[in-house]
């Protein structure tokens, strides 16, 4: 059985991840990580007339990049697994049109990148596949509009609000060559504590990181390195770092969070933090994945966290759910 524990699957055969590509914009390019990204866009719009067309080029143009630096060809590629923010995925779809790759499309809001990176994981440790390429995307103006207020209308942020990262960031995973290796896969389970407040994100989200990552080490028994989650922010990490010494399991000492590292925050005016698809993503790609390859840490337990929020449904009453999927990665 590749099952181990209630929730977890042990990749048995190798997966390594060989590579990540980063790309940001003007903001995430000004903060403590600027000189880590593979690409700096300072143009907001990237000469595109709409802010979902932007986010879609960010994401086509990371496989593209991701596949020329390692002279990947199409016909190397064996899937295409990605998602993002919008309604009905629409930036990974067009992607995935323009790049004719073999795709799944899937929804995981800011949990996507370690949800693509589990799947794909899991299709390589199968046998079904030797190279996937995971990618996920947002952008600051489009999610705005989205999820909460368009930009023209000058709203007033909440101090607990997070800035949705611009960016995106596409992993090669394969089952030949070198890196660290994709060790153990937990799925999460959806938590809800009731949260309704679209400008709260992390204490939605944060219920479901410490469910994840509790079980996660209960399962695998792996003492690691390092744990990150992807975009509680300060709100969110502030309540896992309670949750879990509350159940004398501090992790205090060895855990930080994604939307906390990639801004400033005395400096940089996002409130609680990063947030969005984009924020595990360039985070893992840029500093998290370096300092695997630079044996800085062995053994790096990669969560991504996200809000499974709808405005029609909390128009409706509705609360946020939350989910978290944890990547287990050694050297």
């Amino acid at each position: 059985m590749k099952k181990i524990g209630k929730q977890t699957f042990k990749i048995k055969d190798d997966v390594f991840i060989r590579d990540v590509y980063t790309i940001v914009g003007a903001k995430e390019g000004e903060g403590p990580l600027k000189d880590k990204f593979d690409m700096i866009v300072n143009d907001d719009l990237w000469g595109e007339d709409s802010w979902e067309k932007c986010e879609l080029k960010f994401q086509k143009t990371a496989v593209e990049k991701l596949m020329e630096r390692n002279k990947l060809e199409k016909s190397n590629i064996d899937l295409l697994i990605s998602g993002d923010l919008l309604n009905q995925i629409t930036s990974s779809s067009f992607a995935a049109r323009d790049l004719q790759l073999p795709y799944i499309g899937v929804y995981g809001a800011c949990s996507t990148m370690a949800l693509t990176m589990g799947l794909g994981s899991l299709i390589i440790d199968g046998g079904f596949a030797e190279n996937i390429i995971c990618v996920t995307s947002s952008n600051f103006c489009s999610a705005e509009r989205q999820y909460r207020l368009p930009l023209e209308m000058g709203g007033q942020r909440h101090m607990s609000a997070q800035w949705t990262v611009t960016g995106s960031g596409a992993v090669w995973l394969s089952n030949k060559g070198s890196g660290p290796r994709v060790k153990n896969v937990t799925f999460g389970k959806i938590t809800d504590l009731g949260v309704k407040d679209a400008n709260n994100m992390g204490a939605a989200m944060a219920p479901a990181a410490y469910d994840s990552i509790k079980q996660h080490m209960m399962d695998t028994g792996v003492n690691y390195d390092l744990i990150t989650t992807g975009d509680l922010g300060t709100v969110g990490k502030g309540i896992v770092n309670k949750m879990f010494i509350e159940d004398k399991m501090s992790i205090q000492d060895k855990y930080d969070d994604c939307g906390t590292i990639i801004f400033d925050i005395e400096k940089q005016d996002v409130h609680a933090g990063g947030s969005g698809c984009g924020c595990s993503a360039t985070v893992f790609g840029s500093f998290l994945f370096k300092k695997l390859l630079n044996n800085e840490i062995n053994k790096l337990l990669f969560t991504s966290t996200g809000a499974l929020h709808s405005p029609t449904a909390t128009l409706q009453g509705e609360s946020i759910p939350g989910i978290a999927h944890c990547i287990g990665i050694e050297n």
